[in-house]
């Protein structure tokens, strides 16, 4: 009878994750490094997008929609 399956709230739930004490200083980050630009060469499929992805968007460019989530 005592089955072993989970029940609600029998979970382990998610930890307070050991081992990180708070947020370290800002890294400066080259985006013209040859890794950031091999990325980037992967996930932009023209200059508007390669722009956009560097936060420089077209004046007049329409906003992206976030997802909805249910």
């Amino acid at each position: 009878m005592g089955g072993g399956g989970k029940g609600k709230g029998k979970g382990k739930g998610k930890g307070k994750g050991k081992g990180k004490k708070g947020k370290k200083g800002a890294v400066d980050v080259d985006i013209m490094s040859p890794a950031a630009m091999l990325n980037l060469y992967y996930i932009a499929h023209n200059a508007a997008a390669c722009l956009e992805f560097r936060g420089f968007p077209w004046p007049g460019s329409p906003k992206k929609k976030g997802k909805k989530r249910k």
